[in-house]
């Protein structure tokens, strides 16, 4: 975060002065990057607190909250990059291509530390994942803004900037959209991408001692938290703790959800239940 805010006083001035709308679109870009990550760290300090009385789950939504917040932004910042690019379509200015090279050149360098610095923890969390999204939506930018100016230099045709600006923005869009759709899948409890509903169920029946589950639910809490919810008919006569020791081990170990509510029914009274219904 230090140094995308170092970075985006230096971008922001030098748009100014080569009046280059990809490096200006850059900077906003960059600012979007600082909040981006101050809001990821704000989430994940949060989503420590332990659960309360009335968040009985504890924060760890917040993440997810955040991961939707980041990916919302970006669509807002590609809007604003193609409003841009649109008033200047028409009579593209003059821009001063050799220094926006350069100061695209430091803010590539710049950018790629700062996804150095985040990869890794991406793959498995949507709120880090939606401020490595940012910083490498903007180095997309950076390499938009070498490639215009490049362009701009060797033919003066400097409708490159704005039409290199709308195409960075169509990168990122492609780009954010699975982090949005991520997000809304953990908020509307969808079943969590990698595990089939059927896998589950079919794992679960296959633990000695039960006969069959219904009313299998499985959702996310966070993007690394699952939750399961069961009714497991088992056999008349079994040991309850032991089938049930073997379910919740055997979905650890699958599908690595720890967190399950299982409700055990014997045969008989299912039975009973079904003729009374």
């Amino acid at each position: 975060m230090g140094i995308s805010t170092l970075y985006f006083f230096a971008e922001l001035i030098a748009g100014f002065h080569t009046n280059s709308l990809a490096l200006i679109s850059d900077a906003g870009h960059m600012l979007s990057d600082i909040g981006a990550l101050a809001l990821s760290i704000f989430a994940f300090r949060v989503a420590k607190r332990p659960a309360t009385h009335q968040s009985t789950f504890g924060f760890h939504r917040v993440e997810i909250l955040a991961a939707l917040f980041n990916g919302l932004m970006l669509w807002l910042i590609v809007g604003v990059i193609f409003a841009a690019a649109y008033n200047r379509m028409g009579h593209p200015p003059e821009v001063e291509s050799f220094g926006m090279m350069i100061v695209a050149v430091l803010g590539l360098v710049v950018n790629i530390v700062a996804a150095a610095i985040l990869h890794g923890g991406h793959r498995h969390n949507l709120n880090m994942r939606g401020a490595f999204m940012h910083v490498i939506s903007d180095a997309l930018g950076s390499l938009g803004a070498i490639t215009a100016g490049g362009i701009m230099i060797t033919t003066g045709w400097y409708l490159a900037d704005p039409l290199i600006s709308v195409f960075i923005g169509l990168l990122i869009l492609f780009s954010s959209w699975s982090l949005v759709k991520d997000s809304l899948s953990v908020l509307m409890q969808t079943v969590p991408k990698g595990i089939r509903l059927e896998d589950v169920r079919q794992t679960i029946e296959a633990v000695d001692g039960v006969h069959k589950v219904h009313d299998l639910h499985v959702w996310a809490v966070t993007s690394d938290i699952f939750t399961l919810s069961a009714h497991a008919v088992v056999e008349d006569g079994g040991d309850l703790h032991q089938v049930l020791n073997g379910i919740e081990e055997t979905l650890k170990e699958r599908f690595n959800i720890e967190h399950t509510t299982i409700q055990l029914e014997t045969e008989s009274r299912e039975d009973k239940e079904y003729k009374a219904f």
